[in-house]
């Protein structure tokens, strides 16, 4: 074995296993178990389809935050800290919402939930572009981003058990807590031998990344995120209003669509491999495809198997395969600010994880969950329309 090599496979292993938890977290319970638990909230909360969008959009929005917070931290302090301060947040905001009194300390509990993914993220970037050869990167990044899957997975199973045995949502969001201290010191263990990125070179901030080639990750990130935010706050309570499907209670519908969800984004494992097979051009436009067909399917078909099973499963590969693909493109294109330049895209994302919820939750109201669903399905077909090969041929072919 080479010099080194040995030290490259430790910090391979280790430091996916942390992201890959870290995400679990932060990206499943975290960010998403607003959505899975919108039907009992709601009821326990008296919350408008408005009012739900409203603090999905405030969640999302903790979530922006902390991506620019998280990398002022890279900087100073090195992945470690920011990693921990987002799963500390999470078992906060997680906590919060167990025993929430009132909508005003819900609302305060999400956003603390969601802050996580902002926090926890894009640090591993930076981890993995220092310590992890070249050749292992796109492995090592999707197996980081697929942890989201895995924790969206196990916390629909939690919901499921709730509908199942009768306990309260309040003692699952305890579990979420509970887990995220366990993600914390898992995290903590892993990460206190990443040291610290030396300096930033000259010329090597934000304005450098003020590129046409940025444009398209940009333009995908926004896409990517008002699609899977409309979806993950708006699915499970139209199909539960659609009766659910048959055979099954109606209860039970919010863990199943997201027991799909997170079942189907394990195909986020493969991304790196499909990139080598298809190319990045023809798989992000599969997922792109994804996410489209799995919007039409909840607009015109919510109260079938197809419409619950399916529209989930491609949106669990539309979200999963996105984020790997915006990792490594971006850690690509950018190789001198692999962090950066991933936060970029994820604020792109952030942007429309605000901006789509607080739009969605109105039209629900007003033009039907059908319409709105529509809708959202036309914007990833509208950015597949505008968008070229040779952008993606430029992050195939950029300097590693």
């Amino acid at each position: 074995m080479l010099p080194g090599q040995e030290d490259a496979i430790t910090y391979f292993h280790s430091l996916s296993a942390a992201g890959f938890a870290a995400t679990a977290i932060s990206y499943g319970p975290g960010r998403m178990g607003f959505g899975l638990f919108v039907p009992e909230l709601s009821e326990a909360f008296s919350l408008s389809p408005a009012m739900v969008g409203l603090i999905s959009s405030l969640g999302f929005l903790g979530f922006f935050l902390a991506l620019l917070t998280a990398q002022l931290l890279l900087n100073r302090r090195g992945p470690e800290f920011p990693v921990l301060t987002g799963l500390a947040a999470a078992t906060l905001g997680m906590g919060l919402v167990s025993v929430a009194p009132n909508a005003g300390v819900l609302a305060a509990g999400v956003f603390f939930a969601a802050t996580s993914a902002g926090f926890a993220w894009t640090p591993f970037n930076d981890a993995v572009h220092r310590k992890i050869r070249d050749v292992d990167r796109p492995t090592a990044l999707s197996e980081i981003s697929t942890g989201t899957s895995v924790g969206i997975a196990l916390a629909g199973a939690a919901a499921l058990v709730m509908v199942l045995t009768g306990v309260s949502w309040r003692l699952c969001w305890a579990v979420f807590a509970l887990a995220g201290a366990g993600a914390l010191v898992a995290n903590w263990a892993a990460l206190r031998q990443v040291d610290r990125a030396p300096p930033p070179a000259a010329g090597e901030n934000w304005r450098a990344l003020v590129r046409p080639e940025m444009a398209p990750i940009v333009g995908v990130g926004f896409v990517f995120g008002t699609v899977s935010a409309n979806y993950i706050s708006f699915a499970a309570k139209h199909i539960t209003d659609s009766d659910g499907v048959p055979g099954m209670s109606v209860a039970a519908t919010p863990a199943l669509v997201f027991i799909c969800f997170g079942l189907a984004g394990l195909a986020g494992l493969l991304t790196g491999r499909l990139r080598s097979w298809l190319g990045l051009p023809v798989l992000l436009r599969g997922a792109m495809l994804a996410g489209a067909g799995s919007a039409a399917l909840v607009a015109l078909v919510p109260g079938s198997w197809t419409g619950l099973a399916g529209s989930a499963a491609l949106q669990g590969v539309h979200v999963m395969v996105t984020s790997a693909i915006l990792a490594f493109w971006s850690e690509r294109l950018f190789p001198a600010m692999p962090t950066l330049s991933f936060t970029v895209a994820l604020l792109a994302t952030a942007a429309g994880n605000i901006i789509g919820p607080a739009i969605a939750g109105a039209a629900y109201d007003t033009v039907g969950a059908g319409a709105m669903f529509l809708v959202t399905a036309a914007l990833p077909m509208a950015l597949l329309a505008v968008l070229r090969d040779r952008h993606l041929r430029d992050a195939a072919t950029a300097p590693a």
